[in-house]
């Protein structure tokens, strides 16, 4: 099921970041659009704060069974004849977000969908330090798994996601990699952004960017957010939105104008 969600913060990074801390998904998990851009104004002054909208998914709620009534009465009456010690309680609700079953549940569906795909891979699983899972796959065969741009890994790790959070209370973000392919994606996105700004500024017009995933246009957007005399923007919906890298005049232009003279 996909849902929205609105966020404003005084830049769309402080928004976005509120947004995932009150959903509880990282930053994979979501797609995100710029509603509006932030604006400083002029000493403060028709200032106004940045507001983005996230697309994420959330797992399709199973239907509630009705206990049978005689179950029920039998369950009170045996919760009333043997009431629990402190020592036999019930576990708190709380568990850990990613437990062994649900490692298992993962390497299992992923062994299922390589094997499909006729690539063996070594899976490994481990718990990431900001919460969640990350899948690295190692083997032969790998450029199959990442795809042009990494499509079909990006592919891969939705249905992960889906297939071992679908019915769970509790969403698991697994992140799945490949010869640490996301790594070096994020460095050449960076030098592109870089390479494109230089290009923006040179040639004092806009241009824009290959389409791109709401992740890669994310990057591009925070390598550039700093970068003097450019702004980007995105454009155009998926699966062809883009990033527009435009030029922006930092200088003030001399005015050239006649000054007018006041005789005393």
């Amino acid at each position: 099921m996909i849902k929205y969600l609105e966020k404003s913060g005084k830049t769309e990074d402080e928004a976005l970041a509120a947004a995932l801390a009150e959903l509880g998904l990282e930053r994979d998990d979501v797609s995100v659009e710029i509603v509006e851009r932030a604006k400083s104004g002029f000493l403060g002054i028709g200032a106004s704060p940045a507001v983005i909208r996230v697309q994420y998914e959330v797992a399709d709620e199973a239907p509630a069974v009705e206990e049978a009534p005689a179950e029920a009465e039998v369950r009170a009456e045996s919760a009333e004849t043997h009431p629990e010690s402190p020592a036999e309680a019930a576990p708190a609700e709380y568990e850990p977000k990613y437990t062994e079953g649900v490692k298992a549940a993962t390497e299992s569906f992923l062994h299922g969908l390589l094997e499909r795909m006729g690539v063996k891979a070594e899976i490994t699983i481990r718990d990431r330090d900001n919460g969640g899972l990350l899948v690295e796959l190692a083997g032969p065969g790998m450029g199959a798994v990442i795809g042009r741009r990494g499509e079909t890994l990006d592919a891969i790790q939705h249905l992960t996601n889906y297939a071992v959070n679908r019915g769970s209370e509790k969403r698991c973000h697994i992140s799945v990699d490949a010869e640490s392919y996301r790594a070096k994606r994020e460095e050449s996105l960076v030098r592109l952004a870089e390479k494109m700004a230089a290009k923006v500024v040179k040639y004092k017009r806009s241009m824009a960017l290959e389409p791109m995933n709401s992740y890669e246009r994310h990057v591009i957007h925070t390598a550039l957010q700093n970068y003097e005399g450019v702004s980007t923007s995105s454009t155009g919906t998926e699966p062809n939105r883009r990033v527009v890298v435009s030029y922006e005049r930092t200088a003030k232009q001399p005015d050239n104008r006649p000054q007018s003279r006041e005789w005393s």
